[in-house]
């Protein structure tokens, strides 16, 4: 049933609620509104935010409505680029409405969670309904935090990848495949698909590196133990010199105490020119004799990371 929520003007709400409400309509239709979406509006001293507009989306539907998809994305703060508009799921196809700037699926039986006063989909089903519009690697971005941050456990997203439906739960079955525990960033899950996508042999994530009596000297993004060789990806943003800072990465990267060699990737070296850090990293794993190493790198990377060389 559709239960009539309490009038708000500081929360968005269908124009005739105002009305109603008994506001008259030369007010409604001033700048003391704010139109969020055809036909909603909200007090124009609310200051706009990600999850102000999903509550415009969900303020037309009935209660039982959730905000799915790229919306919920938004809401949950996953650190992912999604599609504009928002997305909302309601239980009864009879309760699906056309609205400028809104989408609407149809689910019965999910479950629903609620975060920031919002009705959403849980982590496990977002992260299916983001293989509708994600790519195989930002796909695992958003895996990747969803177990790091919100402890959501990979078998979990393997199981709902697995039952999934439509013409995306192949690339969710393959997505989920490569979700890892105690991924710390973003940028570490790219360099590790990366790495992955090349060919190479998966390395391992935030490994501790500790001295002979058992205390830890450091953890480390990425690393191959057996061959003593980590990559780090160093994302350092406010420098005063670029150039400075790359050479003195160079610089580092020649540090070897004969047991361990770091090689270090920024940003460029994901974005920009991904083949030299495959190189990079290639040639130094086969330097080390790294086993099941391929006689060369794959080039199924290069669909993932196009990198911006031409540009």
């Amino acid at each position: 049933m559709h239960r009539r929520r309490p009038f708000d003007p500081r929360q968005p709400f269908p124009r005739f609620r105002a009305l109603q409400a008994g506001i008259p309509r030369a007010t409604v239709d001033s700048d003391a509104f704010r139109r969020l979406l055809h036909g909603v509006i909200v007090s124009a001293d609310v200051p706009d935010s990600a999850v102000l507009r999903v509550k415009a989306a969900l303020a037309c539907h009935f209660d039982s409505a959730y905000a799915s998809h790229a919306s919920a994305a938004r809401v949950w703060r996953v650190p992912v680029q999604t599609r504009p508009g928002e997305h909302v799921t309601v239980v009864d196809q009879a309760h699906r409405l056309r609205r400028a700037g809104v989408t609407t699926y149809h689910r019965t039986g999910a479950p629903v969670a609620m975060k920031e006063g919002v009705r959403v989909s849980t982590l496990v089903d977002l992260f299916v309904e983001l293989a509708e519009e994600l790519s195989l690697v930002e796909l695992v971005v958003a895996g990747d935090w969803m177990v790091r941050r919100h402890r959501v456990r990979p078998k979990d997203l393997r199981r709902a990848a697995t039952t999934a439906t439509g013409p995306h739960a192949r690339l969710a079955r393959r997505a989920a495949r490569y979700v890892r525990p105690r991924v710390d960033s973003p940028m570490e899950t790219r360099l590790r698909m990366l790495i992955v996508l090349a060919g190479m042999p998966e390395p391992e994530v935030n490994v501790s590196v500790r001295t002979v009596d058992g205390q830890e000297v450091r953890r480390f993004d990425l690393c191959w133990p057996e061959v003593r060789v980590i990559v780090e990806y160093d994302g350092r943003h406010h420098v005063e010199r670029v150039e400075q800072w790359e050479s003195d990465i160079d610089r580092r990267e020649e540090i070897d105490d004969e047991e361990w060699r770091i090689l270090v990737v920024v940003a460029s070296g994901i974005y920009v020119d991904p083949a030299r850090t495959v190189r990079r990293i290639f040639r130094l794993l086969e330097r080390r004799g790294l086993e099941g190493l391929p006689a060369r790198p794959s080039e199924d990377w290069r669909p993932h990371f196009p990198g911006r060389l031409a540009a």
